[in-house]
């Protein structure tokens, strides 16, 4: 089946977030395989958002996090938890937002390119079972609203796949 996406770059960024979580709950299909399904979620965000450089899951297991589906310049494959921004946000259970990757102590430079990152965690229940990282190639690119939307798109998500458990791969 040919899946679709309709972006439309017009939109304030409140709107195009709307529109693409509108979207991913008609996109993401419990009859899918999981592997698929989180294809398409991070291809979703890389297609919508214009600065967007790079997006991608990491699962935690044990005490490192592991490169799951992404879109973009190929990534480290597995980051020490509490290390660099991913790390550190599955640590800590928090959003974090970092304009200036320079500025952020351990930073984990897998694209030299990359300004600045919003890393999200994605929770089972009260568990961070992966994070959603996603990277610019401009300054302060992230933001509250990023923050605030990413967020609710990484609860649709553990609730698909808390729902939809049956076909991992």
């Amino acid at each position: 089946m040919a899946e679709s996406l309709f972006v439309d770059k017009s939109l304030s960024l409140d709107e195009q977030y709307e529109n693409l979580l509108k979207q991913l709950k008609s996109l993401l299909v419990k009859e899918d395989n999981l592997l698929s399904n989180l294809s398409n979620f991070v291809a979703s965000i890389k297609q919508t958002f214009s600065k967007v450089s790079w997006v991608g899951l990491y699962f935690l297991d044990g005490n490192n996090l592991y490169l799951g589906p992404f879109q973009g310049k190929i990534a480290c494959t597995n980051i020490a938890f509490g290390e660099g921004v991913c790390g550190n946000s599955a640590k800590d259970k928090k959003i974090i937002i970092v304009p200036d990757i320079s500025k952020f102590e351990g930073h984990i430079a897998c694209d030299s390119g990359t300004k600045s990152e919003i890393v999200v965690p994605v929770f089972n229940e009260e568990k961070v079972f992966a994070v959603l990282d996603i990277d610019s190639l401009e300054y302060n690119s992230f933001d509250k609203t990023d923050a605030k939307y990413l967020e609710n798109m990484c609860n649709f998500l553990s609730t698909f796949i808390s729902n939809n458990t049956n076909k991992i791969l």
